[in-house]
């Protein structure tokens, strides 16, 4: 299993959604508000102690996912989020240990697996 963690620009989560919902197997995903900053801006020298770098505002996706629907998964999202300019984004892959399912007790692969979305329905 992987745990996908996407960092995106905010203006790019409609086409990044619409991506990853083509897909035949999208488990599905959490969307949280994060702040940060890169390389690029903590590498510029501070001239006074005030001056702090700038927050950048982006959105972290999570995707927890079956290890063969990991890099249809990060195709989409890499093709829907790309402009080309810096601070698009990065996207993590991280092998994932386990899963819990909280209402059925289901855990690893049963856990993350969506039976109405492998069916090719709409999941819930």
């Amino acid at each position: 299993m992987k745990l996908i963690v996407a960092f995106i620009q905010p203006y790019a989560l409609e086409r990044v959604e619409h991506a990853l919902l083509r897909l035949p197997r999208f488990p599905g995903l959490s969307v949280s508000e994060v702040r940060g900053y890169g390389q690029g801006k903590a590498a510029e020298p501070l001239t006074r102690r005030e001056e702090l770098v700038e927050f950048t505002k982006k959105l972290r996706l999570e995707i927890a996912c079956l290890d063969e629907d990991a890099e249809p998964i990060v195709e989409a999202i890499q093709r829907a989020a790309h402009t080309g300019q810096r601070g698009d984004g990065k996207i993590w892959v991280l092998s994932l240990a386990d899963a819990v399912r909280i209402r059925t007790g289901e855990r690893g692969h049963d856990a993350i697996r969506s039976p109405l979305r492998d069916e090719g329905s709409p999941s819930p």
